[in-house]
């Protein structure tokens, strides 16, 4: 049956020019040659909203680089100096109308927004018009709470947006709706059956992870812990923490001593990914022998369905990919996507972008059955989520039939 649409939203402002959708032979601003744009209607509509960055683009030159969130709260603020009044994507809640939770942020997430506006302050001054300090810490943390990250088929990151009437949702680890992007428009559709009058729930967080790991999450990011059926039952829980099957079992405080580990390595992992990669240009194959160690020494209790170990998986397989380790990559993702299927909802974006990841994997390395499967799995799930008209559809079917 055809999916269900709920909603449609344009957004307040975003991180990213005009269009979201990849084309061949992209134009680019003459000026600052760094914002691209499908044709010169696009880039006309983007200039209220690029004007602000493209002399600073300019002037900065290599030293340009405030955060995706600082970005972001410079168009909310532009965009409301040209709209003072509701803006068509501020029908049901205007951005003013925000939840902060301003009362419950910590020492250091408020460090994080006073050097946030610091930068907002050091590469916008000349072009936009500032609130006093309180209100830009009001505004930060609405726009840390309500932000929605923008990303393409395969779950790689484009930028950030503001949909003020979508976020009105509600977080629930059972999502019974499912928010995709086509251009520039957040399109909300359900995912299970819905009765009238009842309330219609999205997913805030990756939904891979067990019960506490996912309240620790919703309550660092947005302050409250989730009260669903899936966090109340934990059914999932033993099946996402699977433990080998050994003569001798591994003991509790053996488990708990490796979740711990689990937890900590995932979070070093990210820190080497941003500080040694990206801000001192380690090789990657570091990142990887952190991956393959971690792997060992959790496959010494936790069976490979185990999130923790998918967690580390994907990340080598990230790896991999970058490294263009075609059949490494491959590898990877053929031992992550049967557990995926079960650990996640059943039309999940994360399942869809793995089947399809590994679709184009095995049809670049000339198995053409094997892929034309994976992506045909890909798209089964990405007509529910994403629309059976939505253009990445059109996209791999095109891939399928090249081939």
């Amino acid at each position: 049956s055809e999916p269900t649409l709920l909603h449609v939203s344009v957004p307040l402002a975003t991180t990213v020019p005009f269009l979201f959708l990849r084309k061949e032979g992209l134009s680019k601003c003459g000026r600052c040659k760094q914002a691209f744009y499908c044709d010169v209607q696009c880039q006309k509509e983007d200039w209220p909203m690029h004007k602000l960055e493209c002399s600073p683009m300019v002037v900065f030159g290599e030293s340009w680089n405030p955060s995706e969130t600082v970005r972001l709260t410079a168009r909310i603020l532009a965009k409301q100096k040209i709209h003072p009044e509701r803006t068509p994507s501020e029908k049901l809640l205007a951005v003013k109308e925000f939840e902060s939770h301003l009362d419950k942020l910590d020492n250091e997430k408020r460090d994080l927004i006073q050097s946030d506006i610091a930068a907002l302050h050091h590469f916008y001054s000349k072009h936009l018009e500032f609130p006093d300090s309180d209100s830009l810490v009001v505004l930060f943390a609405q726009v840390n709470c309500n932000g929605f990250t923008i990303e393409d088929e395969e779950l790689s990151h484009l930028g950030s947006a503001i949909f003020p009437d979508v976020a009105l949702m509600n977080h629930s680890c059972c999502p019974n709706v499912i928010v995709t992007y086509k251009g520039t428009l957040a399109e909300v559709r359900a995912v299970q059956e819905i009765s009238p009058g009842e309330e219609v729930f999205t997913s805030y967080i990756d939904l891979l992870y067990p019960t506490e790991d996912r309240n620790d999450r919703l309550r660092d990011s947005y302050f409250f812990t989730c009260q669903c059926q899936e966090c109340t039952t934990k059914d999932k829980d033993k099946a996402k923490v699977e433990i080998r099957k050994l003569s001798d079992p591994p003991k509790a405080e053996t488990v708990r001593d490796m979740v711990r580990y689990a937890r900590n390595v995932i979070e070093e992992f990210r820190r080497a990914k941003h500080y040694k990669y990206i801000l001192y240009n380690s090789p990657p194959s570091e990142l990887l022998e952190i991956c393959e160690l971690s792997q060992e020494k959790m496959g010494s209790v936790f069976e490979d369905s185990n999130v923790y170990m998918l967690h580390m998986m994907y990340q080598a397989m990230g790896v991999c990919l970058y490294m263009q380790d075609w059949e490494g990559a491959l590898r990877y993702g053929q031992r992550i996507i049967k557990p995926y299927s079960k650990h996640y909802p059943l039309y999940s974006l994360n399942v869809a972008s793995m089947w399809l990841k590994l679709g184009r994997l095995y049809m670049g390395l000339e198995d053409k059955a094997a892929g034309e499967k994976a992506l045909k799995k890909a798209i089964a799930i990405m007509e529910v989520a994403h629309g059976k008209d939505h253009p990445y559809i059109s996209e791999i079917k095109q891939e399928i039939e090249s081939h």
